[in-house]
Order: structure tokens, then sequence, then C-alpha cells
């Protein structure tokens, strides 16, 4: 099936500066997108691309099928939403939200109905009268969505639009985004820095680094199945620990590192044996045993940090000097009577430590 968007092998510079390197990325119809990765990784000027605000070096934009590398911002079938809104502070809710119609000509009744039905939908039906100065920080991004949604665009473009909120009111956006995106039935792509904004929104995820693409996939597939080193450092915590690869049996592969030889599973292609690996393990998949097994994998509670929920401990192996092993248990009593400086055997299951080729 032809995607509704491709942004097929795309690269820009800006002077000797290579911002993206063969950027190749499909948005399907009705799917939330998120594109994700630190400051500087190009996320932005991807989306800039999209909406027309950049042009490209190298490659092409395809629009079901049609070039759109010549097409200007005002014709393109996209809305953007921009980190800081890009309200009209002299005109009230209802004049901003209705902007877009009016500059297009349509006439006085139906921009009114259209205004008063879109604000229904994004829940300030009574606050059409109303000034940006004079709402918060969660309805000035309700009217920027009701604005992009207006014109009845294919797909909306969101550049870190919740970055500014508070924590609850970020929350409550996420749940509201996600719904919207579902009702309408359009296309969103979403730019963000945020590792669980990306997992709790996204239908699919796309990381970036440095101009290019490291992993791109369902949120749950790039959680537990990272290929780089990038994806497992920076989409969540996880254990990094170095080692080299032995064997393979399958996708099961023995590692030997400098605390023994430990297990992990391979998603993808087997590296050669003798390659250097790493071994990727969450915090939550980490056991902790008190009466250790003989050669039982052995480490001293290095800190224990009470996190509300949650419980982090930090362990240091000898054989790991500049590691700190993190384990995150609920704090349900569960961890009572741990203690700084505790011995403790350490485990996981194979299939809970991802394999990846050492970068």
């Amino acid at each position: 099936m032809q995607p509704l968007l491709h942004l097929e092998n795309i690269s820009k510079r800006y002077g000797s500066v290579r911002v993206l390197d063969g950027i190749d990325i499909t948005v399907a119809d009705n799917e939330f997108l998120t594109i994700l990765g630190p400051s500087g990784s190009g996320k932005t000027t991807i989306l800039r691309i999209i909406g027309g605000f950049e042009g490209i070096d190298g490659g092409r934009l395809m629009f079901e099928g049609r070039d759109l590398a010549s097409v200007p911002i005002n014709r393109r079938p996209f809305n953007t939403v921009f980190q800081d809104y890009a309200l009209f502070h002299h005109m009230n809710v209802a004049e901003n939200v209705g902007y877009g119609l009016k500059v297009r000509g349509r006439p006085k009744a139906e921009i009114a109905a259209k205004v008063a039905d879109v604000l229904e939908t994004v829940g300030l039906g009574a606050l059409g009268a109303r000034y940006p100065a004079q709402l918060s920080g969660g309805q000035r991004q309700r009217v920027a969505l009701a604005r992009a949604i207006i014109c009845e665009p294919r797909l909306i473009l969101l550049d870190e639009p919740l970055s500014a909120l508070d924590v609850e009111l970020r929350a409550q956006m996420q749940r509201f985004l996600k719904s919207l995106q579902r009702r309408l039935g359009i296309a969103f792509v979403f730019i963000t820095h945020d590792q669980e904004e990306a997992i709790a929104l996204s239908d699919r995820i796309i990381v970036v680094h440095r101009g290019r693409i490291e992993q791109e996939g369902a949120p749950e597939q790039l959680y537990r199945r990272p290929r780089t080193p990038f994806t497992a450092a920076f989409l969540g915590e996880n254990n990094l620990i170095p080692g080299t690869l032995t064997s393979a049996e399958g996708a099961v592969c023995q590692v030997e590192t400098a605390a023994g030889r430990l297990q992990a599973t391979v998603d993808g292609p087997v590296p050669s044996p003798g390659s250097p690996v790493l071994l990727a393990v969450r915090p939550e998949h980490i056991t902790l045993t008190a009466n250790p097994a003989p050669g039982a994998l052995l480490a001293e509670v290095a800190e224990i940090r009470f996190l509300g929920a949650n419980i982090l401990i930090e362990l240091r192996h000898p054989a790991l000097p500049d590691t700190l092993l993190k384990v995150r248990r609920l704090a349900d009593g569960g961890t009572t009577g741990l203690r700084i400086g505790q011995s403790l055997a350490i485990g996981w299951a194979a299939a809970d430590a991802a394999l990846l080729a050492a970068s």
C-alpha cells in the first residue's frame, strides 16, 4: 500500500554541516508517528522539511505519490502546531481558530459554524470570546490544535508542543492528544526528545541521532529489543555491559565479560564470534537474591534511592568498576532490609538481555 507521506533519502546541509543524511521515513494514513531524538539530532529539521519551512539538498518528499518539493507551505495539505503555539494575542480564541478559513475567503457563517464545532471537539466550546492571555497553558495548546484541524488537513505536524507544560498538565494533554488523533482519523507526526512521551503516544517511533535513523518500530519493540547502543541508552534506562561474543545457539548468545560468562538474545544478524558486543538489560529485569547459590554473579549495593512509586538500587561489581548496575523495584516493601554494602546475587533471563554490536 502506498504511504500517505514518504521522505525518500532526504539530505540537508547548513553550510558545511550535514544535518540530515539519507533519511527515509514513511507515514501511514491515520498513524501517530513520533520522531524521537536528543537536541541537535535533526528531528525538527525533518518536521520543517515536511511542512515546507526548509528545502532539501537531496532526495524526494512524496505525498500520495506526488512530489511536494516545489509546493509552497500554504498549498501543502498539512498544518503545524509549534512549540510556542504562535497564537495571535490581539485575537480572541474564535478569531484565532477561524483565521485559516478567513484567509481562504470562506463565508462568515461557514467560519462561525466550523469554529464552534472545532472548539467543542477540543473541549473549549465556552471560551471562544477569551484572549490567549486569559487562558492556561493547556487551553492555549488546545487552541493551537483547533486552529490546526479546522482546515481539515491530511496530516498534522507537532513540534514538541507539550514541552512548556508542567508534569500533571503534560500527562493530561498526552491523553487528550492521543484521543483526539483517534477521533479525527488524521495522521500525526509528533516531534519530541521525551522518551516516556514517545512511548505513551505513538503507534510507531523513529529514533534519530546525528541526522540518521537509528531504529524504528512500535514502542514496545524498541523498548524491549533495541538494536543499537544509542537506542538502548536513550530510550529508557538500560544497563550496558561490555563483552566479547563467544558462541551463539540460535538467538541465544554466550558473552564473555569482565564479570564472567553471561547470556543475551540477539534480534537480527548474529555477530561473528570474537566480536565486541554490549549486553543491554533493563533495570526492571534484573533479579536480586540475598542468599546466593554457589557460582552466582555477586554485586554490592552502592546506593538505595526512594523515588516515590519505585526504589532504585545501584550495585557495583568488582570487575566492572566504572559501571553502576541499576535495578528498579516497586516501593511496596519488597526491598525492606536492603542495606548499602550488602552483597547480592544478580541475574536475568537471556530473553531479557539484548545483544548489541559495540559501536
